[in-house]
């Protein structure tokens, strides 16, 4: 068996979350830095995504990709369907309005799928865990607060609809325990960059990127966003949504300091108050939730210690 087999059911949930967390840390910031319009980015990203997702499936699943995406039935569709809608708001989003209100509004999407766990699966999340979404809204809003204003509307209605659907998302999956829906990623790429293509050809001069630009695309696009957001698609089969959506704020905060350092950005006090302040909730809960697993590990004798009867010999 792997390693990963080898951990306790949250401790894989957390390790491939927050793994995939910090994997896609870099995508705002890529975005940013290839500088290409709306159409153009969008496609690169669903078709090059397609193709990594694609591999990540046959790679885990061999002969039985077939089989896996079976699983999936018509959650699955919906699953592909949710994240097209998630991966053009997040794109739009920083596209239209500033960065700042971009990360405020995907903050709320813990406490939108703590919501929809609490209505829809009757999952009843302890008082921690509510806890601490609100007090990584609040660093979150803190890290944002200078660069937040105003804003475009449209823009601010793109990241609104990043964060519900995301939030749908996991709590879909949750409804399906143990089916894999990471290979269905496949099809979220296909959409998105068959329908951006529309609009890529009926643009004025559709022109390739230019080669650093392109460098750029396929690390973000081929590599990148294919294995964080597999790691991340598999967060609930472990994990409740609203904790999958918490530890993606990790994210938001790492994404943000990478901006800061290449870009030579210099982060406000109070950004930098924000930052501790979500970083530090998350490291102080997993470290409470650690402990609260070995205590209650020690209340439960294994049955090899439990006094056997008189052996006898044959």
């Amino acid at each position: 068996m792997s390693r990963l087999s080898a951990l306790s059911h949250r401790q894989q949930g957390l390790l491939l979350t927050g793994g995939g967390a910090v994997i896609m840390a870099p995508d705002a910031l890529l975005i940013k830095v290839a500088a290409l319009p709306d159409a153009d980015i969008l496609m690169w990203r669903g078709f090059l995504s397609a193709l990594g997702f694609l591999l990540i499936a046959l790679a885990r699943y061999g002969r039985g990709t077939l089989a896996a995406y079976r699983r999936c039935g018509w959650t699955g569709i919906a699953v592909a369907l949710l994240f097209s809608l998630t991966t053009c708001g997040f794109v739009l989003g920083n596209q239209y309005t500033t960065a700042g209100n971009v990360l405020m509004i995907l903050a709320s999407s813990p406490l939108i799928a703590a919501v929809l766990s609490w209505v829809i699966l009757k999952e009843r999340l302890p008082r921690r865990t509510w806890l601490a979404i609100l007090l990584c809204m609040v660093g979150i809003s803190m890290i944002a607060l200078d660069d937040a204003g105003a804003g475009s509307w449209v823009g601010n209605a793109f990241a609104l609809v990043t964060a519900v659907t995301l939030a749908i998302n996991f709590t879909l999956c949750r409804t399906r325990p143990g089916v894999d829906m990471s290979p269905m990623l496949v099809f979220n790429g296909l959409i998105v960059g068959s329908v951006a293509g529309i609009f890529w050809l009926s643009g004025e001069a559709p022109a390739l990127p230019a080669i650093d630009q392109l460098a750029v695309v396929i690390l973000l696009c081929l590599v990148i966003v294919p294995c964080g957001v597999t790691l991340l698609q598999r967060g609930p089969l472990y994990l409740p949504s609203a904790e999958v959506g918490l530890l993606i704020l990790m994210e938001v905060v790492l994404g943000t300091l990478l901006a800061w350092w290449i870009l030579a950005e210099q982060p406000a006090p109070m950004a930098m108050v924000g930052g501790t302040l979500v970083l530090g909730t998350l490291l102080a809960k997993g470290i409470y939730d650690r402990r609260l697993e070995l205590r209650q590990r020690a209340r439960v004798k294994p049955t090899s210690q439990v006094p056997a009867g008189p052996s006898s010999t044959v």
